[in-house]
């Protein structure tokens, strides 16, 4: 066993090296590369972010967050605190920090996310370095690196950036647990999981498993005290995880905003009911029994039509899925329009979906060489002690990648992309490792020899499959990894041992081919970022995507996503006595739900109501009502302005009620309200007679007072123009 000697005579800077050097025990080139690959990734995960978008109903929220510290912490969609999002608001707190710091950007939004891919990305290396060397861990980097969903997340100002850097430190805490049987670092990862938590809730939890049975597994300590740690380490993870929860619950509720996506104002049932149990239709269980608005969609358990996407996006309550001309349409239909459900055909539903072109073309690039490694690495390493670190790696990264891939099958994830980054880590980290225990295989010879050329076959071959469904993107790539994924098993044949070849330029020849034909079609996907055509996609990914297909929402999203709003570019413009969608923005960017352009600026018409309605808001704490969440979103993200929303995202929940809406009219809290024009989720429910919104929107529109168009600046609509999704302006007053 070798033993590390400090020199007593050494000066203190003898220590010390350059951040270009590399440590006596790894190859001179190793931090030349980690560097490399690091400015790479700033380079990919951040180019272009000053012509980013707002992902308006979180971009909403962030520029409430950035009013005052209450929204901060809440997590408020509104500045007046009236509602929460239907999320945990961890996630978004690297962007309102941002955002106070430099100003509310689009680039601020997106920044915290460059940022943490950049870590994500050191993190990785550490840990596959730790476990497997230094060429794995340069190998695992370059395949995260070149995973198109990986560019495409860490350029996204949502939920998973965050989330996927915490669980990478949880795993590096992990291991280092493991491998000295410490408890602080298991107590550190606990900590890790919580804030993962934070960011994407009870998905976060889905990772505990694998890092419990490495612990387990490899502690060099007795059974008993493993256990020991593991339970405390459990106790610091649920506390953490909880703590945003229990706080919620503990504060009176006329004190906070309402907690969306319930029907019962709770922290718990929007976590656990709305954000997870109702998302798995095959669990049969009531969404009335959770407090989710769910039960509002008609259905025991909300188990009707498409469901919603897994933690993320697209919350219950959506209403109807519509095509590229908006017109409704089933489900089914829908899914047809993306390729069908899931199989091979590109759909993202389905058992089957992570095999599909739309998810593997941005993720699975490397399933075949995964695989094969998984399956090598857990069958070689039988027999060694129990303390061995190569084979806790194998565990820990194969129980992940198989943990995570269960969860996305069972759930939907409804065109969210992004979603996928969890899956890239563990994937790029076993391609790494895989990678040099292969190779070392090959060259020792034997029967283990044939694995890496196997692997690279399989996997060539995938990657010209999933190539091959996009054939007028680089109609060269699939022939060309298919030449190359031929040509690396031949070199790989002719330089095992024994052969007369197997020495000199030829012996390196192999490898390079091998990594060529493997990366090749991946990097042909990431380096779309430097194609404007390619690289603004809102659901994380990067080139073309088989959901381009199909249904208009499939480009860039349903619900809460900016661009899918307004097919071609269109944004709210005076119309009548309101204001209502047409014509371009001037930059030829795409509106967000609700008018606000790409920038986040108001319309003429928009400002011109907004300085109406603020001129005769007198003591009112609202500028005005809004009837959903897409309509009060350009005057929030625009103007920071106090709107109150009616209904939360899905239009569903309970905020505020009729008879509450109706107290606040008579205390003059609100004077105006804002009816019409809305888009995206939540805008229809007003209309369907049932929810709390469209109770207040009947009584507004029976006892207020429309306002004449021409007092702000409009022209009175005739024909159709008063039933094509017009704003209207109403003044309400106290009853007598």
């Amino acid at each position: 066993m070798a033993t590390n000697v400090l020199d007593a005579t050494a000066s203190p800077g003898a220590a010390r090296r350059a951040p270009w050097r590399s440590p006596a025990d790894e190859p001179a080139y190793a931090r030349p590369a980690l560097l490399l690959l690091t400015v790479l990734a700033a380079v990919l995960y951040g180019w272009g972010i000053d012509h980013s978008q707002y992902h308006t109903f979180y971009a909403s929220a962030a520029r409430s967050m950035t009013e005052s510290w209450k929204a901060f912490f809440y997590g408020s969609f509104d500045p007046g605190n009236s509602i929460t999002l239907d999320k945990l608001p961890g996630f978004l707190w690297p962007q309102a920090l941002s955002a106070r710091l430099f100003g509310f950007h689009p680039w601020a939004l997106v920044l915290p996310q460059v940022l943490e891919g950049v870590a994500s990305l050191l993190v990785l290396h550490r840990l596959v370095r730790r476990w497997a060397g230094a060429n794995a861990a340069l190998i695992a980097c370059t395949a995260f690196l070149v995973t198109p969903v990986a560019v495409g997340l860490f350029r996204t100002a949502v939920e998973d950036p965050a989330f996927t850097l915490c669980l990478l430190l949880a795993a590096e805490a992990t291991g280092r647990a493991a491998q000295d049987g410490r408890l602080c670092p298991l107590l550190a990862a606990g900590v890790w999981v919580g804030l993962g938590f934070q960011a994407k809730m009870l998905e976060a939890w889905a990772v505990l498993p694998a890092l419990a049975l490495v612990y387990l597994l490899s502690a060099p300590l007795t059974l008993r005290r493993r256990l020991l740690h593991l339970g405390v380490s459990a106790l610091v993870t649920t506390a953490v995880s909880v703590s945003w929860m229990l706080a919620v619950t503990l504060v009176p509720a006329k004190d906070r905003p309402y907690v969306d996506g319930t029907t019962n104002n709770s922290a718990f049932s929007m976590v656990v009911g709305y954000n997870f149990l109702n998302r798995f239709s095959s669990l049969g269980i009531s969404a009335a029994s959770t407090g989710s608005v769910s039960a509002t969609q008609g259905g025991a358990g909300g188990r009707t039509g498409a469901r919603p996407a897994l933690g993320g996006a697209s919350g219950p309550g959506a209403g109807p899925v519509r095509d590229a001309r908006g017109r409704a349409v089933t489900p089914a239909t829908a899914m047809a329009g993306r390729g069908g459900a899931g199989g091979f055909g590109g759909g993202q539903n389905g058992w089957s979906k992570m095999f599909g072109t739309a998810l593997a073309s941005q993720t699975g690039w490397f399933y075949p060489f995964a695989a094969v490694a998984a399956v090598c690495g857990l069958l070689w390493c039988r027999g060694r002690p129990r303390t061995d670190r190569l084979r806790a790696g194998y565990v820990l990264w194969t129980t992940w990648l198989a943990l995570y891939f269960l969860v996305f099958s069972a759930g939907s994830v409804g065109g969210h992309t992004y979603y996928m980054g969890v899956i890239a880590v563990p994937l790029a980290a076993l391609t790494g490792a895989g990678s040099v225990l292969m190779w070392r295989a090959h060259r020792a010879g034997g029967r283990r020899a044939r694995a890496l050329p196997v692997a690279v076959a399989a996997t060539a071959a995938w990657s010209a499959y999933i190539a091959g469904r996009f054939p007028s993107f680089l109609p060269w790539l699939a022939p060309t990894v298919a030449v190359l994924g031929v040509a690396a098993g031949v070199l790989l044949v002719l330089v095992r041992p024994g052969r007369p070849r197997a020495a000199g330029r030829l012996a390196l020849a192999g490898p390079a081919a091998a990594l060529a034909a493997v990366l090749l079609a991946p990097s042909a996907w990431a380096v779309q970022v430097f194609n404007p055509s390619y690289r603004m996609s809102r659901m994380g990914a990067v080139g073309p995507s088989a959901m381009s297909r199909g249904l208009q929402a499939g480009r860039s999203g349903p619900g809460r996503f900016g661009q899918a709003a307004w097919p071609g570019g269109r944004t709210f413009e005076r119309a009548g006595d309101g204001l209502r969608g047409s014509g371009r923005t001037g930059t030829g960017g795409r509106g967000g739900f609700g008018g606000a352009q790409s920038s986040g600026a108001l319309t003429a018409g928009q400002r011109r109501l907004l300085d109406y309605a603020r001129a005769h808001q007198g003591s009112a704490a609202y500028v005005f009502a809004a009837g959903s969440w897409s309509t009060a979103s350009p005057y929030i993200l625009a103007a920071g302005a106090h709107v109150l929303p009616l209904g939360g995202f899905s239009g569903r929940a309970p905020s505020p009620t009729q008879t509450g809406f109706r107290r606040l009219v008579d205390a003059g809290e609100v004077r105006y309200v804002l009816l019409g024009g809305g888009r995206g989720m939540g805008s229809g429910s007003a209309r369907t007679g049932t929810t709390a919104a469209a109770r207040i929107t009947t009584w507004v529109r029976s006892a207020c007072t429309e306002v004449p168009p021409s007092a702000y600046g409009g022209t009175t609509p005739s024909g159709d123009a008063r039933t094509a999704g017009v704003q209207r302006l109403y003044r309400c007053g106290p009853s007598r």
